[in-house]
């Protein structure tokens, strides 16, 4: 089993902060009052994020149990990245709106440097799953 540090869950903690603060600031003030309905995309863009901030609050208390919600945000923010921003970057087509989106999602570095890999290697790929039955 791999032990994780106190230091380890502190930069978790302040992982699951940035979360709670940063969607906090930009999402959750559109969600409370917003003057007109938004498009599909935008209502859905809008509440999933707000419920991903909803989220990080767990993780505050219960870092490790919550790291799903970590792992969701990387792959998202990766995926997005390599799939829409990179082609975009190649082709020198990439506007003043796709460059802050990538620049924001560039933060899932830290993520990536605060996420205990040997827990997760040892809970999430070496622990036998759950029984089916």
């Amino acid at each position: 089993m791999s032990e994780v540090s106190v230091l380890r869950l502190y930069a978790l903690r302040a992982g699951y902060l940035l979360l709670v603060v940063g969607l906090g600031m930009v999402i959750w003030p559109g969600i409370i009052h917003h003057e007109k309905p938004w498009t599909l995309m935008q209502g859905v863009v809008h509440c999933m994020l707000a419920a991903m901030s909803a989220l990080a609050i767990l993780g505050l208390r219960y870092p490790l149990q919550m790291l799903p919600v970590l792992f969701f945000e990387v792959v998202w923010k990766l995926l997005w990245l390599i799939v829409v921003a990179l082609p975009l970057w190649s082709a020198h087509q990439m506007d003043a709106d796709t460059l802050e989106t990538a620049n924001d999602c560039l933060l899932v570095v830290v993520f990536l440097i605060v996420i205990p890999w040997p827990h997760v290697f040892a809970n999430y790929v070496m622990k036998p799953g759950d029984r089916w039955r």
